[in-house]
């Protein structure tokens, strides 16, 4: 088979699949610039992946470590042996990882409710959290909130060039405040991802104002992206979702927390019962999935990468707003691209929902989602329900109508992902090439 053969049947199978040869020339056109940058990220992903490895290595895993076990989960050696593998990972002093905690907001508000008491002041220095903490924390009124407990809330928001506000953040500590909480992604605005480096930097801060403080890390979506962790830099919680990026696909639910042993058994103290903490917690026969995936993390988190910047470049070169641009460091998975229209953000979520292997017939609408103050569109084609390191995408019907990209188990998933939503705005009139 000549390689012009492998070209004319590459783009037969791309049509095949709804795309036209002038939306698949212009990608192809933007994806010959891109050697240098997937380098970088496949260079990342060894280190990574030498790392878990390692990590595994160190712990002895065996093939005993992914039986199961029921009831109420005593002596599970691979559930005790894979928050040693996480420990290690992250290099930390502990590590919960659990397929009781049901989500990553779940992760972070057992984080928050278990290490913070009434009377306590909770400060968020990176503006405004992801909107399902409004509800856990009490911006929105909410049953159960932190509020509800006595625990008060502060915000420094970062400055305009997306940096901390270290005035404002000396200013707003005061005697009350216990925790730091810290985003390192950015949620649904269009502002920068916080790196580890920017965020290492900013804990030695607040340690210097006062060494109690417990500084928490939301952490998802930047599981693996670079070669640190904000753990490595003095987090005393490091939080996050195993069905993103350190699940690897494979996880079928769960979170993590990793951290200084104090925070670990609070946070265990509060998932099971006082007087119970980690030593009670079933795996019911998923453990395999949780190393497996591990495993394969950096490796899927690479691909999201190269899907990430593939569609910076798409959409930057035609006259959009992206987030992160086409040429800045990445420190999470996801790509935010502002169309300013409604209809821009819908047409994506169609593109990327109709290049699913589950659900490609599904046709995507906003609806009033739980934890959200206004429509969303999601776009999910995923194995796992809600899985956002598979391909996917969302956004909030709201200006300036931002949509968030992110995910793509193989490279070539996110790839097709990336030109079918480019198809489908251009076939709308939104994008002309």
């Amino acid at each position: 088979m000549t390689d012009q053969t492998i070209t004319t049947e590459m783009v037969n199978m791309y049509q095949k699949l709804g795309i036209s040869s002038e939306v698949l020339l212009y990608c192809e056109d933007v994806l010959n610039t891109l050697k240098n940058r997937f380098e970088e990220f496949e260079q990342k992903a060894e280190y990574n992946q030498l790392k878990v490895i390692r990590a595994m290595q160190d712990e002895q895993v065996n093939a005993t470590h992914f039986s199961s076990s029921s009831g109420y989960g005593y002596d599970d050696a691979g559930r005790e042996t894979l928050e040693k593998v996480y420990a290690n990972v992250f290099h930390t002093e502990d590590a919960l990882v659990r397929p009781q905690i049901t989500c990553g907001t779940h992760a972070l508000a057992l984080a928050l409710f278990s290490n913070l008491r009434p009377g306590d002041e909770l400060l968020s220095i990176s503006g405004k959290p992801y909107d399902t903490l409004e509800e856990v924390i009490g911006i929105r009124e909410s049953l159960g909130s932190l509020k509800e407990y006595g625990i008060t809330y502060a915000q420094v928001d970062l400055l305009p060039d997306g940096s901390f506000d270290r005035e404002g953040i000396k200013n707003a500590i005061n005697e009350k405040t216990k925790m730091i909480a810290i985003q390192r992604s950015k949620g649904y605005q269009t502002r920068k991802t916080l790196s580890p480096y920017e965020i290492g930097d900013i804990i030695r801060f607040v340690k210097e104002i006062n060494q109690y403080l417990i500084v928490m890390v939301d952490n998802c979506y930047g599981e693996f992206v670079e070669c640190h962790e904000p753990s490595d830099f003095g987090a005393d919680m490091t939080v996050g979702s195993l069905i993103k990026n350190p699940g690897g696909g494979l996880a079928p639910v769960g979170g993590y927390i990793v951290g200084t042993k104090k925070c670990i058994e609070n946070a265990a103290y509060r998932l099971t019962a006082p007087g119970l903490g980690k030593e009670v917690g079933a795996s019911l026969g998923i453990l395999q999935s949780f190393y497996q995936g591990l495993f394969m993390a950096p490796s899927v988190v690479c691909g999201a990468l190269k899907g990430a910047v593939f569609a910076a470049n798409i959409y930057e070169r035609l006259g959009f707003k992206v987030v992160p641009d086409r040429n800045e460091p990445r420190y999470d998975i996801i790509q935010a691209i502002e169309f300013g229209m409604p209809e821009g953000v819908i047409e994506f979520c169609k593109g990327i929902q109709a290049a699913a292997p589950v659900d490609s017939y599904v046709t995507p609408e906003p609806w009033a989602m739980p934890g959200y103050d206004s429509d969303v569109i999601m776009a999910a084609g995923a194995f796992v329900q809600g899985s956002s390191i598979e391909l996917s995408a969302d956004g909030p019907i709201k200006p300036p109508y931002a949509v968030y990209f992110q995910g793509g188990l193989t490279w070539y998933h996110a790839k097709l992902g990336i030109i079918n939503s480019l198809q489908k705005l251009v076939d709308a009139g939104i994008v002309k090439l």
